[in-house]
């Protein structure tokens, strides 16, 4: 059967990848073992990407020395992806380490390079649990993302150079929440 890949990364697409690869519906996020992650877009850090990601690996380790085993990314391009890499290849050497997607809303990658909505597609599909936040598009979709992030963490991971954004927002919601943030600057 040939489907046409215009129609195939829509939203009914990306809720029937949910559904398929959701492997533990009733998953449980225990806050005190959960660290999440913000960062910038790629375009933000461009050129410092291999900096990023050694830190990255670097406080995600730290983490699990720390006693953490739930990891919840946002799904977006950049930080995102790159830190549910890291912790989907640290999985396989431990397999007590978890991974959550928190996906603003069915669809949110519809504007992406395809080669990025491969990426999340296959990190989606490896996650333990992915935790859709809205069922449509709204204003403030990405915001609530980031807020039941830090909602469900004991610890933030944030790659930020302190410029406005909402990767700033992330981290000045987790502060505010008392959730203690270890900053990589890019």
């Amino acid at each position: 059967m040939c489907y046409n890949t215009s129609k195939i990364y829509g939203r009914r697409f990306f809720m029937f990848l949910t559904r398929l690869f959701s492997k533990n519906k009733s998953f449980a996020i225990e806050r005190s073992k959960t660290c999440a992650f913000t960062g910038h877009r790629p375009e933000k850090i461009y050129g410092k990407e291999a900096h990023v990601i050694s830190e990255l690996r670097r406080e995600i380790l730290s983490a699990i020395e720390d006693g953490y085993t739930i990891f919840v990314s946002g799904g977006s391009r950049g930080v995102d992806l790159w830190a549910a890499d890291i912790v989907l290849e640290l999985q396989r050497e431990n397999k007590d380490i978890h991974l959550v997607c928190a996906i603003p809303f069915p669809g949110f990658d519809d504007r992406w390079p395809m080669d990025w909505k491969k990426h999340l597609q296959l990190v989606m599909k490896k996650a333990d649990h992915i935790q859709i936040i809205e069922q449509a598009y709204s204003p403030g979709a990405y915001q609530k993302r980031n807020e039941f992030m830090c909602d469900n963490a004991s610890r933030l991971i944030a790659v930020c150079d302190g410029r406005p954004s909402g990767t700033r927002n992330t981290i000045e919601y987790a502060y505010a929440r008392g959730v203690p943030v270890r900053l990589i600057e890019p």
